[in-house]
């Protein structure tokens, strides 16, 4: 009996010893995770950090968003952590981070943020906006996936967007660029050239030295559309209104995601803008001149002139898309250089390198955040499966920031060169009015440089600037800044 009482004694010694060292190993095991989560979390922040500025004001939350590097990508009809939500504040000040994680782990991904895929490397975005099996008629899908109210509220808008160039496929497409190309041509551009400069100085003029202006509301908003209203023979005096219904149809064009009654906001711009439109082309008729309105009444080619909802439908375009992106350029562009002082002194020390200056504007932080397109057909891309009428964002500021097309892509360079950003877009819809864009932005900023001999951003960045609410549309709509040391212009 003692012999066996010792017996199991030792047993429940060993026992005891082999829990105690499972126990042990378990605990080794937790804190060595516990370590290597602890280290992935830092070094990913150290690498958030090398992209943006965080400051005290910066969202937290998306900072954990984007730190979902370890969860495995997103495919679609499965939960997954959103790596990409054009409604994070954070997101919309800087998508770079976001944007570059997706082009290097997950190309084409799927996000159930805006329910569709991301396209975000260089060559896949230029693919996009070529690509036989993608439609750019992607507003007529979505409008019709609608229920019955909110297609009424919508039917206003979609019978003018309709007949946009940039949601038009051949052959339709071709007949209005065909028409189109000799209205807006490089000697228009050219010709407005002394009239630009005019505005710009009248503009420039209103700001003081040490008191904070809006360069947005002040300049960037008021220089284009002035150039616009001129080529089209509309008073200038119209542009608060007629920026008001812009604004109304920016929400839905630029597909804004916390914008409350867009669709009405919509349709009332829509409404009042094809009103206004069509009572200066009811003057014209009467009364002809050589502005743009009457250039495009007369043109013609073997299929006969513009309807007449295609009159309107292309004067709103000219009038939005000749407004609306350049503004957005101008404001980024300064928004650049203030984040860039080194870059700005080389631009005034160097003042011929202006063009190129644009060039890099246009790719650091353009005004196209994205194109969108429909699929047509059942494809597979980058290992996804994508299916017929799925809708793809060719993500253009990703593309224009893919290390493999660019050197130092986060960093801004006014010499870059070459530089082959997409930010107008390929093929057959290039932008229309990329040339006059080009032209604002040279003047307008060299004119800044060379008046004013220090910029400053009045408060901290979060304090100063706000960001659209777009998802195909990227810009800032406050730039809030002082200048000081003026010269004579």
């Amino acid at each position: 009996m003692r012999h066996a009482a010792v017996q199991a004694s030792k047993l429940r010694h060993s026992l005891c010893e082999a829990c105690a060292g499972l126990w042990r190993l378990r605990l080794a095991c937790c804190l060595s995770t516990m370590l290597m989560e602890i280290a992935l979390l830092v070094s990913g922040v150290c690498w958030l950090l090398s992209f943006t500025r965080l400051s005290p004001h910066s969202n937290g939350a998306s900072i954990l968003r984007w730190l979902a590097f370890v969860s495995r990508p997103a495919i679609k009809g499965q939960a997954a952590m959103v790596l990409y939500d054009p409604t994070d504040s954070a997101i919309r000040r800087n998508p770079y981070p976001a944007l570059a994680h997706l082009q290097a782990h997950d190309p084409v991904h799927w996000c159930p943020a805006v329910d569709a895929w991301l396209i975000t490397r260089y060559d896949d975005v230029k693919l996009a906006m070529t690509k036989p099996e993608l439609s750019s008629d992607r507003l007529r899908p979505f409008y019709e996936s609608l229920k019955d109210e909110r297609r009424d509220i919508l039917s206003g808008v979609m019978r003018y967007l309709n007949e946009w160039l940039v949601f038009k496929s051949p052959p339709d497409h071709t007949r209005l660029r065909r028409m189109m190309n000799p209205v807006i041509s490089p000697k228009l551009v050219q010709d407005m050239r002394p009239s630009i400069e005019t505005i710009v100085v009248d503009l420039l003029d209103q700001a003081h030295a040490g008191v904070a202006f809006d360069f947005v509301e002040d300049v960037a908003a008021l220089l284009p559309a002035y150039v616009i209203l001129d080529m089209l023979g509309l008073p200038r005096s119209d542009f608060p209104a007629i920026k008001l219904w812009s604004d109304g149809l920016r929400t839905f064009i630029g597909t804004a995601r916390g914008v409350p009654n867009k669709y009405q906001r919509a349709r009332d711009g829509a409404d009042h803008l094809s009103a206004y439109l069509r009572g200066h082309i009811e003057q014209r008729r009467l009364e002809p001149t050589d502005d743009v309105i009457s250039m495009m009444m007369a043109a013609e080619d073997a299929e006969g002139k513009l309807g007449e909802d295609e009159l309107v439908a292309m004067c709103l375009l000219i009038l939005f898309g000749g407004h609306e992106t350049t503004t957005s350029l101008l404001g980024s562009s300064v928004a650049a250089l203030l984040a860039n002082p080194s870059e700005l002194q080389r631009l005034r020390d160097e003042p011929l390198l202006i063009k190129s200056a644009v060039e890099e504007f246009l790719r650091f932080d353009g005004p196209s955040n994205s194109i969108a397109r429909v699929v047509t057909e059942n494809l597979s891309w980058g290992g996804k499966n994508l299916k017929q009428g799925d809708r793809i964002f060719a993500m253009v500021g990703a593309a224009n920031r893919d290390p493999l097309v660019f050197d130092r892509p986060h960093a801004l360079d006014i010499g870059r060169t070459p530089n082959r950003h997409l930010s107008f877009g390929q093929g057959i819809h290039f932008c229309l009015g990329a040339p006059l864009a080009r032209l604002e932005a040279q003047v307008c900023i060299q004119a800044m440089v060379a008046r004013f001999g220090d910029w400053q951003l009045d408060g901290s960045e979060d304090q100063a600037i706000d960001w659209l609410d777009a998802m195909v549309m990227r810009g800032p709509t406050r730039l809030s800044m002082r200048v000081a040391h003026l010269s004579t212009a």
